[in-house]
C-alpha cells in the first residue's frame, strides 16, 4: 500500500519568467486511482514518475505572472500541473497553451477536474465506445460511487438502459446511488454477497458491466453476464497496491460460454474527441441529467493523505484538494 511517507514536501525558489512563459498558482488538485500506477517502476502507457520528481496530477490554477500574450494574469487554466503550489507554463514547448487549457465556458474548477476532466471523459468514452450500450440494456457498474463510476451510471440511464445497478461500499454510498443518482439498485460489497445480489437484481443477465475494481467483483460479474455481454475494463483498484500480481479472473471461461467481449482502454486514446464529449456532458448537466459530487480536502500538506482516501473508500464522488482560492484579476 502506498504511504504518506512515500512523498516529501519541499520548497524551492521560483525563477524569473523568460519570454513566452507564464506562472500559474494551483488552486485545486485532482486524484485518480490510476495515479497509483504512475509511480510504479517499468513501462506503461505513461512514463513513471521518477524518484525526486513532482507527482503528476491534474489541477486547476490561476495565472499570476505572464510573459506571453497568450495568457493574461487572472485567467483560470487546467492541465497536468502536479502536486505543487506553482507551475511554470512555457509556450515554446509543444502542447496547447504550454500544456494548459482554459476552462470550458461556465465550468467551475470542481467540474473541470471531475465531469470535464479525466474521470468524466473516461466514463463517457469507456461506456459509449467500449460498452456500446443499447436501449433496454441492463448495466452494472462497480465503484459506482466514485468519480468515474457515478458518471457512467448516469450516462447509462440517459442512453436508455432498462436497469442500472451500482456496486459500492457502505450504506451511505448505496443510498446516494439510489436516492440521489436514481439508480435502480445498489449492492453493498462490504455487507452483501455480491454474486448472489447481482443474480437477484439482474436475473436475465448483465448486458454491460463497467468495471473499476477487478478481483472478486469481476469474477462475480463474469458468471452473471448475458449472452454477448460487454465488459469494460476501466481499472482494478482492488489490486493496485498488491506486492505481487494476483491470479487472473477464475471465471474467465464464461466469456466463451456466454460469447462475451471484455476490453480494456485508456482515455488518452480519445483526447482528440474531447470537444464532442464536453458538449454532451455540458448539455446533460444543464438539463439536470448528471449530478456531480466532489469530496474536497484542504492544503498542500494534506495532498498525500487525500490521495490515500481513494484506497480506503472514504471519498464520495471526485476526490479533490484545494490549495488556494482564486484572486481577482489585476
Amino acid at each position: 500500500m502506498v504511504k504518506e511517507s512515500d512523498f516529501e514536501l519541499v520548497e524551492e525558489p521560483v525563477t524569473a519568467l523568460a519570454e513566452g512563459q507564464a506562472r500559474v498558482r494551483n488552486l485545486m488538485v485532482a486524484f485518480e486511482p490510476a495515479m497509483r500506477g504512475w509511480i510504479n517502476e517499468g513501462e506503461s502507457y505513461l512514463p513513471p514518475v521518477g524518484i525526486g520528481e513532482v507527482m503528476r496530477a491534474s489541477a486547476v490554477g490561476q495565472v499570476v505572472e505572464s510573459a506571453t500574450p497568450e495568457l493574461e494574469v487572472g485567467e483560470i487554466v487546467t492541465g497536468m500541473f502536479g502536486w505543487q503550489e506553482y507551475t511554470l507554463l512555457d509556450m515554446r514547448q509543444p502542447g496547447m497553451l504550454g500544456g494548459a487549457n482554459k476552462l470550458p465556458p461556465g465550468a467551475t474548477p470542481e467540474q473541470a477536474l471531475s465531469v470535464f476532466g479525466i474521470t468524466g471523459l473516461t466514463a463517457y468514452f469507456g461506456l459509449l465506445e467500449i460498452g456500446q450500450p443499447k436501449e433496454g440494456d441492463v448495466v452494472l457498474v462497480s465503484g459506482a460511487a466514485g468519480a468515474t463510476g457515478s458518471v457512467v451510471a448516469q450516462i447509462a440511464r440517459i442512453k436508455g438502459a432498462s436497469k442500472v445497478v451500482g456496486i459500492a461500499g457502505g450504506p451511505r454510498k448505496c443510498r446516494w446511488l439510489t436516492e440521489t443518482l436514481g439508480l435502480d439498485a445498489a449492492i453493498d460489497y462490504k455487507s452483501e454477497e455480491v454474486g448472489r445480489r447481482i443474480k437477484e437484481e439482474c436475473p436475465e443477465g448483465v448486458d454491460v458491466f463497467f468495471d473499476n475494481v477487478g478481483g472478486e467483483i469481476l469474477d462475480s460479474a463474469l458468471v452473471n453476464m448475458a449472452q454477448r455481454g460487454r465488459i469494460v475494463l476501466c481499472g482494478g483498484i482492488s489490486r493496485y497496491n498488491e506486492a505481487e500480481p494476483s491470479p487472473g479472473p477464475r471465471n474467465y471461461l464464461e466469456l466463451t460460454v456466454r460469447r462475451c467481449r471484455m476490453e480494456g482502454f485508456i482515455v488518452i486514446d480519445y483526447f482528440s474527441r474531447i470537444p464532442e464529449a464536453a458538449a454532451d456532458l455540458a448539455k446533460w448537466i444543464s438539463e439536470g441529467k448528471i449530478v456531480v459530487e466532489t469530496d474536497v480536502q484542504e492544503g498542500i500538506e494534506n495532498v498525500p493523505r487525500t490521495f490515500l482516501r481513494l484506497f480506503s473508500g472514504e471519498n464520495l464522488g471526485k476526490q479533490l484538494c484545494r490549495l488556494a482560492e482564486a484572486s481577482p484579476a489585476s
